[in-house]
């Protein structure tokens, strides 16, 4: 209890204000917020990603377009989130569209049908080998 100091009015132990409100400034050269308590973590801005439609300048999206509509497709068959593919509102609604009709249509499988990648089942999975329980009745018991 270094850090903490017992007022005499109270019995509970209160914490010192160690960090008083700081002025934030920031480092023009790192860029780097000065002056805040190391807890506080600062995150720099993420660029948005850039989507495969506006890259290949791609208007529209037919849902007989099978190899563009797997891009937007995860191994387990669903539709990658428009934060992942950096899509737009706009595209996205238009990959989702064409997506399900292209599963209506029988083009795409709702369900993939390859074996799922290794990092889930590896090719040495076995189940455990488990004996049987001896099964003991009441008349055994006694």
């Amino acid at each position: 209890m270094s850090n903490e100091i017992t007022s005499s009015n109270s019995s509970i132990p209160q914490k010192p204000d160690t960090f008083e409100k700081s002025v934030a400034a920031t480092d023009n050269e790192s860029g780097i917020m000065q002056g805040l308590p190391p807890e506080i973590k600062v995150r720099s801005k993420r660029r948005k990603k850039t989507s495969y439609l506006t890259i290949q300048k791609i208007k529209n999206v037919d849902y007989k377009d099978i190899p563009l509509l797997k891009k937007f497709l995860n191994e387990f068959g669903k539709l990658v989130p428009a934060r992942q593919s950096g899509n737009t509102a706009h595209q996205q609604r238009m990959v989702t569209r064409a997506v399900k009709r292209a599963r209506e249509m029988a083009l795409l499988p709702f369900i993939p049908s390859e074996p799922l990648s290794d990092r889930f089942y590896p090719r040495q999975y076995k189940p455990r080998d488990r004996q049987a329980r001896p099964v003991q009745r009441e008349e055994d018991k006694n």
